[in-house]
């Protein structure tokens, strides 16, 4: 199971968070950025349909893949403005993938 951490950081003389190293949409405050990123941490978690995707690679051949919705992240948010970071994960009390 794969793992994507949100972090909140400055940006554009505003807040933003990053995931993967790709940065959101600016925010004007730190709150809004960090709310964003629990929004978009908690999205990641939803489980969807399967589906076959198909996809042209950097070479140009193409590939076509089943996607299964039930595959999804463990995500936490990691608020990098504290002096020590608050780290939110995705997994409950009792293990299992839902808000903490």
């Amino acid at each position: 199971m794969s793992h994507v951490t949100y972090r909140i950081v400055r940006h554009d003389e505003g807040w933003a968070y990053t995931a993967n190293g790709v940065f959101s949409e600016p925010f004007p405050t730190h709150d809004a950025a960090l709310a964003a990123a629990r929004t978009a941490a908690a999205e990641q978690r939803v489980p969807g349909h399967t589906e076959t995707i198909e996809y042209e690679d950097e070479k140009g051949r193409w590939h076509t893949e089943t996607a299964v919705g039930r595959d999804r992240p463990v995500t936490d948010v990691e608020d990098t403005n504290l002096a020590e970071p608050i780290i939110r994960s995705s997994r409950n009390r009792r293990g299992a993938l839902g808000p903490p």
